[in-house]
């Protein structure tokens, strides 16, 4: 009886001793940590804004990602270098790259919440023709002041435009992209076109319209990466053209 009693203790003893070098496993939930982001595949989103023009005449139209017609593609894309030029496709011998409102903005991830993509649309009323641009890049008059901070941005800011070109309200606006949202920025562009005497114009949108909503588009966070871009039907005078139009997932993470 002493003997199993010593065995006992010993058997006690040594359990407890065990147990002061056997680290508790942790919980989910003490392991979990509110704050904490998923690693980006890159700091800078570098937004490509390529517009073009006609040989003669006047009639831009603008992308932003890669259109079905890889002639008029652009470099938009995340990285961990901020791009210093725009590159854009060379056009389709018809259209060719416009300088001037070409270009490309480096938008930093790490800087906040929120992706404000301001769209901005102008329209020439002698020339019958819009420009569109996104970027903060080329003439002030015509700058689109994306941008990523804390704040959502509850109206677009956009120049007031240059000699005959002014602002078109109706079709300007911001999208404020929730960057917690979803591993995914799919950048959706819509191109529409009016071909009837005395017009001769192209143009695209890149964000959705809320105070027009015959012209929007899927543009968007999410967890799924978009492979055709979500388009509105225009307005009758306006329509879509799918050749011209894309969309371009890009990976945050």
């Amino acid at each position: 009886m002493r003997l199993k009693g010593q065995v006992r203790t010993w058997l006690a003893a040594a359990a407890t001793a065990a147990a002061l070098f056997v680290s508790p496993t942790p919980t989910a939930s003490a392991n979990a940590n509110p704050n904490a982001q998923a690693p980006q595949a890159g700091r800078y989103l570098n937004l490509h804004q390529c517009v073009y023009m006609p040989a003669s005449g006047v009639d831009y139209f603008t992308t932003v990602v890669p259109s079905r017609d890889g002639r008029f593609t652009t470099g938009t894309n995340t990285s961990d270098t901020a791009n210093t030029s725009s590159s854009c496709g060379a056009g389709d011998g018809n259209f060719e790259p416009s300088h001037p409102w070409a270009g490309v903005q480096s938008l930093d991830l790490s800087a906040g919440r929120y992706l404000n993509l301001h769209q901005c649309v102008y329209y020439s009323d002698a020339q019958h023709d819009h420009i569109t641009t996104v970027a903060n890049v080329g003439a002030p008059e015509f700058a689109a002041h994306s941008n990523v901070s804390d704040t959502p941005d509850t109206t677009p800011n956009c120049g007031p435009g240059q000699g005959q070109y002014h602002l078109v309200p109706l079709l300007s606006d911001v999208k404020v992209l929730d960057l917690t949202a979803g591993r995914y920025v799919n950048l959706q562009q819509c191109v529409y076109y009016y071909g009837q005497s005395p017009f001769n114009d192209h143009f695209t949108t890149v964000v959705p319209t809320t105070r027009d909503g015959r012209f929007t588009t899927g543009t968007k966070v999410s967890n799924t990466a978009d492979t055709t871009p979500t388009c509105g039907t225009g307005d009758g005078n306006f329509t879509l053209i799918p050749l011209l139009s894309g969309t371009k997932a890009l990976s945050r993470t």
